[in-house]
């Protein structure tokens, strides 16, 4: 009988196409759609970068979890998801959403042979706490991007008005 690891292996393919299709659902639909069907990654690098990083997260979940390579891939995602127009809760809720997508996906299995993901849960919760502090982190980056940029169009001006001012 196939452990979780071989089941979650071999069905891999399928439960990161449902994983990302549930990520493309929380865009509007015209996005959503392009988001899945531009192939492109040159054309299509928001959708590429998604699924790299889905596809590296699932790899670390199966695996050890090396916190590196975990921080990458989850920041990969994080960043687009944090400049975009998404709640903390909603930049997020893709880990959460992956814990649905197992269950879906391994129904029979967990009822007939009593398949149990609890170990998978503590990973994901591990990693909803790691994807939120690197929200944070980005959105704290945005900020000081935007306070330095008032700084400077507040000192041209200022320059432009002939006045020498130096801001903090």
């Amino acid at each position: 009988m196939p452990d979780t690891h071989e089941i979650l292996t071999q069905r891999k393919s399928a439960i990161l196409q449902k994983w990302y299709q549930r990520i493309l659902n929380s865009y509007p639909a015209e996005t959503a759609r392009f988001l899945r069907e531009e192939q492109d990654p040159f054309a299509n690098p928001v959708g590429t970068t998604i699924y790299h990083g889905l596809e590296g997260l699932y790899e670390e979940i199966l695996a050890k979890m090396d916190a590196g390579r975990v921080r990458d891939y989850l920041d990969s995602i994080i960043r687009i998801r944090a400049v975009q127009d998404f709640s903390p809760s909603q930049a997020v809720a893709f880990i959460f959403q992956l814990k649905h997508v197992l269950k879906e996906e391994l129904a029979g299995e967990i009822q007939e042979k009593g398949l149990s993901l609890e170990g998978l849960e503590a990973r994901l919760e591990e990693l909803a706490l790691l994807a939120f502090d690197i929200y944070m982190q980005c959105r704290e980056q945005l900020w000081e991007i935007k306070v330095e940029e008032i700084k400077n169009r507040t000192t041209r001006l200022l320059q432009r008005a002939n006045l020498n001012i130096n801001l903090p």
